[in-house]
C-alpha cells in the first residue's frame, strides 16, 4: 500500500510541475489587462505608459473583446477587456483585433489612432518598423 501511494503522489507532483512550468511561459499566461478605476491612475502615469509602449489600448466605452497575437506566433492577450481596463504590449510587430472599435482608445508609439469610425471585428497590424 505504502508504494501505490508513493506512486501517486509522485504522479501528482510531476503533474503540477508541468502544469505550473506550462502556466510560466510566455502567452500561456492570463491576458496582461489591468483595471483601473476612475481617478485611480493619474494622467501622468498613464501618458508614461502609453509613451513607453508600442501598443496600448484602454476601453473607454462598453466592454469589447480585443485579441493580440504575434503574427505567426502565440496569442498574448485574448479576452473581453471591460470599461476601465487597460493593455500595453512591447513587442515590435502585433496582430490586433478589436470586436467594438468604438469603445477604445488604441495608441500605437505613443500617437492616438481614431478607431471610432472601423467596422466591428476590425484587424490591423502594428509593425513599428512602418509605424512612422
Amino acid at each position: 500500500m505504502a508504494i501505490v501511494g508513493a506512486v501517486v503522489l509522485l504522479i501528482t507532483l510531476v503533474a503540477l510541475g508541468a502544469f505550473f512550468l506550462y502556466r510560466s511561459l510566455p502567452g500561456s499566461g492570463s491576458a496582461s489587462v489591468v483595471p483601473i478605476a476612475p481617478g485611480s491612475a493619474d494622467d501622468a502615469t498613464v501618458q508614461s505608459t502609453v509613451d513607453m509602449k508600442v501598443l496600448y489600448i484602454k476601453v473607454v466605452g462598453d466592454d469589447t473583446h480585443v485579441q493580440v497575437r504575434v503574427p505567426g506566433g502565440e496569442v498574448v492577450t485574448d479576452t473581453v477587456m471591460r470599461q476601465g481596463q487597460y493593455a500595453s504590449y512591447s513587442q515590435p510587430t502585433l496582430d490586433v483585433t478589436i470586436a467594438d472599435p468604438g469603445a477604445v482608445e488604441v495608441y500605437i508609439n505613443g500617437e492616438e489612432r481614431d478607431m471610432s469610425d472601423k467596422d466591428p471585428g476590425y484587424s490591423f497590424k502594428v509593425d513599428t518598423e512602418t509605424v512612422g
